[in-house]
């Protein structure tokens, strides 16, 4: 037996921490962390390859909390392994500026790997990990030396598995057959409303043998050694991902509330506390004591990580030395260094004829895929519409890991917050593309993905009512206003197909997600030589053509503010407009965050407050445009759902056209 009675010590320990913290808030989810201690205590400290000391170390193994509600669970860890997270931060626990807040969040707290709570998003996140680091592994590793080798393991819950986020990435997961992927499941059969058998009795392990995982089983969590085990086999693996199924005793050691829903999510209460530390021979008045030879025990993740990092580092030198060039292009990547003149590959497109912002990406995408091995990624099975698949790469697949193309599958919301973990993975700036229509199904994905200002391209062609023949269902109409909504967010929509080469440059450069937003249909190209694409669009909004004299035509000044393809109807306007004596200025305004983050002397330059005679056009939603327009100004926009006809046909029933422009510029007051 291997049984150490400092390691029952340490679970306790865990377990009082955390009940600790909850109590002292007032509020949060004490009974997982009192559960799950045991395989929580098992990895991180006999498992888990990870060094407190540097918790961005490249070749670490990454955990995911996915059952973010959990979060006191984590805090204990990381500060009983030696993580720059002091004891008064569990103190602050759910406190106004506290590194301990209620769900983890990336970069707010030392050693935290992603921002959890949304449930499913953590598991369909480590599957992005695991993704990464098998095609990093793929591109770096030589026979004779492999400096990239790490594991994901995530700590899931009932509801996590209930989420149908974790349906598609499991899926995929098992398709990809990524070994080097491991989930514990706290199969605690608890949920907020009670047992889990209200909602929740399919076969869990069959459906994930079905996705191609391998599953084991811990009857008791409280065994460390059938966990540890367990979590030994998962690591000799080689067939695929391995779900182990522990189970657990929700609030385990609460007399009166383990194994009920009462111990999910609110305080035990003083009287059970102390209960609680009657039953594992703590001090029943005494709030975050800590054994010191808990202490001492646990702190010693210290020193072997760093051990384990030191021998990493010979590794590394050693692939250095040996492979300069490849060392030097994954650090770079890793650092987001962007290769010298990596923007040469990007030529103005020529007016010759129409071209689809979509299909300008296209050759966008193609243009740069052997200069910037790093930019990875693919579609949720439109590939072919949206312009994604590089022609001359491999798949990203168990064949062939180091391929480039991934094919997501009709996976939306998975393919979301994949792209989240494969970009929380270093050197990878990942894009992945739909609809427009379907961003709805990647919201969550899409929030979290600004919250945590992650490198992420999102890529939604197919951008408006001009999609046509396809109707309402597929027609956007509101998803333009969600976007921008989210704090955060960079929306993009491209004018032309010279506006979607300086749209990919800022993309490309952007410390935070991006969604360009492209069109199905063909739209005619800008000349650069006439118009300051490539300086405007980084400014989000610009002057795109100018009056002839605002003050000398007769008429009153008026402003057209267009994106995307009704900058061109805009256009055609100004031109009727001056004909008729009215001062027209276009301003294309591809993007209004950009936008905003100008100085105000920019912003005024390019629409004066004076001039109050401004129409705003845009074939989606009006909501949000009311600060450009103003309470004289008018805005065309889409107020209701599409229609199915042919795409000219509904845009110009919605009226955008050029004449109903100039209709709407003509009745301003």
């Amino acid at each position: 037996m291997r049984r150490d009675p400092i390691d029952d010590l340490a679970v306790n320990t865990i377990r009082i921490l955390a009940a600790d913290m909850v109590e002292t808030a007032g509020s949060g989810h004490p009974g997982l962390p009192m559960g799950a201690a045991p395989m929580a205590y098992v990895l991180w400290t006999k498992v888990m390859k990870h060094n407190p000391a540097n918790p961005q170390w490249l070749n670490r193994d990454r955990f995911v909390l996915s059952a973010g509600h959990g979060s006191a669970l984590l805090y204990a860890l990381l500060h009983l392994t030696g993580y720059d997270l002091p004891l008064d931060e569990l103190r602050n626990f759910r406190q106004w500026g506290s590194r301990t807040p209620g769900h983890p969040e990336y970069r707010h707290t030392c050693g935290v790997e992603t921002t959890t709570g949304p449930l499913g998003q953590g598991f369909a996140n480590a599957v992005g990990m695991a993704i990464a680091e098998k095609y990093c592994a793929a591109r770096m590793n030589r026979q004779d030396i492999a400096p990239i080798d790490y594991r994901v393991y995530i700590l899931c819950s009932d509801g996590d598995l209930m989420e149908g986020i974790s349906s598609e990435a499991a899926s995929i997961a098992g398709h990809l057959r990524l070994q080097n992927l491991v989930c514990l499941y706290d199969d605690n059969s608890i949920s907020i409303e009670g047992s889990t058998r209200l909602a929740f009795t399919e076969n869990t392990t069959a459906r994930f043998q079905a996705y191609g995982w391998n599953v084991l089983h811990v009857e008791d969590g409280n065994d460390l050694e059938a966990i540890e085990d367990a979590l030994l086999e998962a690591k000799k693996e080689n067939s695929g991902p391995t779900l182990i199924k522990v189970m657990t005793t929700i609030g385990y050691g609460s007399p009166h509330k383990q194994g009920k829903a009462e111990a999910h999510g609110a305080p035990l209460g003083p009287d059970e506390l102390k209960l609680v530390k009657r039953h594992f021979g703590f001090p029943e008045d005494a709030f975050f004591s800590i054994p010191e030879a808990v202490r001492t025990h646990m702190g010693a993740t210290v020193t072997k990580g760093k051990k384990l990092e030191a021998s990493w580092s010979q590794l590394w030198d050693a692939y250095n030395n040996a492979h300069p060039d490849s060392a030097k292009e994954f650090a770079d990547a890793s650092l987001g260094t962007m290769p010298a003149g990596w923007q040469r590959q990007l030529s103005s497109f020529s007016t010759d004829k129409p071209l689809a912002t979509r299909n300008a990406s296209r050759e966008i995408l193609h243009a740069l895929a052997g200069s910037l091995p790093f930019l990875i990624g693919g579609s949720a099975d439109l590939a072919p519409s949206t312009g994604t698949a590089i022609s001359d790469a491999t798949d990203f697949s168990p064949d062939s890991y180091v391929g480039t193309n991934f094919r997501f599958g009709v996976r939306e919301h998975a393919m979301g917050a994949i792209l989240n973990g494969m970009a929380l993975s270093g050197p990878i700036r990942p894009y992945g593309a739909t609809f427009l229509v379907f961003a709805d199904y990647m919201k969550p994905a899409l929030r979290l993905s600004a919250i945590m200002q992650l490198p992420a391209t999102f890529i939604f062609s197919h951008d408006s009512i001009a999609v046509g023949e396809d109707g309402p269902t597929h027609q956007p109409v509101e998803q333009l206003a969600m976007l921008r909504s989210i704090p955060g967010m960079t929306v993009i929509r491209p004018a032309d197909a010279n506006e979607t080469r300086a749209a990919w440059s800022v993309a490309l450069t952007r410390n935070g997600p991006v969604s360009l937003i492209l069109s199905r249909q063909s739209l005619p190209v800008l000349d650069t030589s006439l118009y300051p694409v490539a300086d405007g669009l980084p400014r989000g909004g610009y002057i795109l053509a100018d009056w002839g004299s605002p003050s000398g035509g007769g008429g009153k000044p008026v402003i057209l503010i267009a994106t995307g393809s009704e900058v061109h109807p805009a256009l055609e306007a100004q031109e009727i407009l001056e004909d008729h004596g009215v001062p027209t200025r276009v301003v294309s305004m591809p993007s209004v965050e950009l936008f905003l983050q100008q100085s105000l002397e920019y912003r005024h330059e390019v629409l004066p407050p004076s001039i109050r005679r401004r129409v705003v056009i845009e074939a989606a939603s009006p909501f949000g445009w009311h600060r450009f327009a103003g309470d004289e100004g008018s805005i065309i926009g889409v107020e209701r759902f599409g229609a199915s006809a042919p795409g000219n046909r509904v845009q110009e029933e919605f009226g955008f056209t050029a004449t109903h422009i100039v209709e709407v510029a003509r009745n301003l007051p």
